[in-house]
C-alpha cells in the first residue's frame, strides 16, 4: 500500500471523475505533499446496528452513514438483534431493513445457536448464502460439543466461526478489568481468564476440525499468546482487536459509562502485548465493535451503564494520531489492518482489485465532540481528544457514498 491506490495515476484519473477540477488540482497536490492519501475503502467485520429490535440504539441508516462518513465501504454487523437470525426467516427480516435502508454494503452475521441461547445449532445451512460467517457475539459459546459440531457443519459450508470468548463463570459478575483500578475504586474485576481460556479451548477444536476460526476483539496479553502459538502450528485462526485496546489502559479509566465496554479495557502490559500482536502479525485486523446504546443507558456509571461505545467515527483519526503520527506502525500497516486484511479473510474483493476508496486527509487538527456524530450513540472514551485525520471522500462502486470539503 503506498500513499496512492495502487500508485498508479490511472487511480488518479479514476479520482477526477468524482471531485471538481479544483478540487483535483488540490487533491493532486496534496497527495504529492503528503496531506493527502487515496486508500481502499476500510472494511468493518465487527459492528452493532441494532436492527431489527433496538432501533432506538442505532438504526441501518444511521450506522452506515456514520460508517461512510468514517472511510468504511463494507460492515458486518453481528446477530444479537430481536429476532436473533438464527433462521432464514428472522435473517430475511433483517436483510429486509438492509436492502431498503444501507447506504454502504452491509454482510450480516448468521447466529451459531438459536436465540444466542448455546442450546441448540441454529439454520446454519439455510442462513449460509446470505451471512458473512456464524458468530453467537455478545455471549460465549461455551459448550465444547456444541462448538465443536458448529465447526464442522461451518466447515462444509466453507463458512466462520466467528467467537465472542467469554466464560461467564470466570467472569464472576465483573464489569471494569480486574486491575489496578478496580482495587482502587472498589469496582469488580473481570478476569483476563474469562476471555484467553475459551480462546484457547476453541483454538484447539478449530485444530481438530479444520474450521476457519475468527476471534473477536481480544484484549489480553495470554490471547494474542494462546493465538500466536495456533498460528504457528498450522491452525486456521485470526483474530481482531479494537481500536481502545491499543491506546487506553485500565489507569485511565474514568467514574463514566463511555469507559465501560466487553472486554474492558485492561493493563498497560495487556496494551503493548496487544501492539507486538499488531506487529508481528499475530492479530490480523482492526474492527470497531461500533456498540450504540442509548444516552440513559450509558449514564449510569461503570457500574451500571451498559456495556458498549461506538467507535466507527473515531477509529481512523485516533488509530492514526496514537499509533502511525507517533512511530508504534506504519500508514500502510494500519491500512492493511483496516481494509486489507478484513477482506482477505473475509472473502471480499482483494483491495488491489476493490473499486471502493476513500480520500483522508492527514494534516489538521481537530477535537473529536460525540454531538458530532451521525450515528445513534454518544458514549465514547475519546471526547475531547484532539486528532488529525478526516475522511473527505468515500467511494463505493463508482457512487459516492460521502464527501466532505476538499
Amino acid at each position: 500500500m503506498t500513499r496512492l491506490l495502487n500508485n498508479s495515476f490511472k487511480d488518479m484519473d479514476r479520482v477526477s471523475r468524482f471531485v471538481t477540477p479544483e478540487e483535483f488540482k488540490r487533491l493532486e497536490a496534496g497527495i504529492f505533499a503528503g496531506k493527502y492519501i487515496v486508500v481502499p475503502s476500510f472494511v468493518d467485520v465487527h459492528v452493532h446496528f441494532r436492527e431489527p429490535g433496538f432501533f432506538y440504539k442505532e438504526t441501518i441508516m444511521t450506522g452506515t452513514k456514520a460508517a461512510a462518513r468514517a472511510g468504511y465501504s463494507t460492515v458486518m454487523p453481528m446477530p444479537n438483534l430481536n429476532p436473533v437470525p438464527d433462521s432464514v426467516e428472522h435473517l430475511d427480516m433483517e436483510l429486509d431493513i438492509i436492502d431498503e435502508m444501507a447506504g454502504i454494503n452491509v454482510i450480516p452475521y448468521g447466529a451459531i445457536t438459536v436465540g444466542e441461547k448455546g442450546k441448540v445449532i441454529a439454520d446454519l445451512e439455510g442462513m449460509a448464502p446470505d451471512v458473512c460467517a456464524f458468530s453467537d457475539d455478545g455471549v460465549g459459546l461455551n459448550d465444547p460439543e456444541l462448538m465443536k459440531e458448529a465447526m464442522e457443519r461451518a466447515k462444509a459450508l466453507n463458512k466462520l466461526i466467528v467467537a465472542h470468548c467469554e466464560n461467564l463463570e470466570l467472569r464472576a459478575g465483573g464489569y471494569i478489568h480486574d486491575g489496578e483500578y478496580a482495587r482502587l475504586h472498589g469496582h469488580k474485576g473481570i478476569s483476563s481468564e474469562s476471555e484467553w481460556k475459551p480462546i484457547e479451548r476453541d483454538l484447539k477444536l478449530a485444530e481438530e476440525t479444520g474450521c476457519g476460526y475468527h476471534v473477536c476483539h481480544i484484549s489480553t496479553k495470554e490471547s494474542v499468546e494462546v493465538i500466536r502459538a495456533a498460528k504457528a502450528r498450522g491452525v486456521n485462526a485470526t483474530c481482531e482487536t479494537a481500536p481502545h485496546y491499543l491506546v487506553l489502559n485500565d489507569m485511565d479509566l474514568e467514574e463514566d459509562g463511555r469507559f465501560k465496554m466487553n472486554p474492558p479495557i485492561r493493563s498497560e502490559e495487556d496494551r503493548l502485548a496487544l501492539i507486538e500482536g499488531l506487529k508481528d502479525g499475530t492479530i490480523d485486523m482492526i474492527a470497531t465493535d461500533h456498540a450504540p446504546h442509548s444516552a440513559e443507558e450509558k449514564a449510569r456509571g461503570l457500574k451500571d451503564s451498559a456495556m458498549g461505545i461506538v467507535g466507527l467515527e473515531t477509529a481512523f483519526p485516533v488509530l492514526y494520531t496514537k499509533l502511525v503520527k507517533e512511530g508504534v506502525i506504519s500508514l500502510d500497516k494500519l491500512v492493511e489492518l483496516m481494509s486489507i486484511n478484513p477482506r482477505r479473510r473475509f472473502d471480499l474483493d482483494p483491495a488491489e482489485e476493490t473499486k471502493d476508496f476513500a480520500i483522508w486527509e492527514l494534516e489538521d487538527e481537530y477535537e473529536i465532540d460525540p454531538e458530532d456524530f451521525l450515528t445513534k450513540g454518544r458514549a465514547t472514551p475519546f471526547k475531547g481528544w484532539k486528532v488529525q485525520g478526516k475522511c473527505v471522500l468515500n467511494v463505493l462502486n463508482d457512487r459516492i457514498i460521502w464527501k466532505d470539503e476538499i
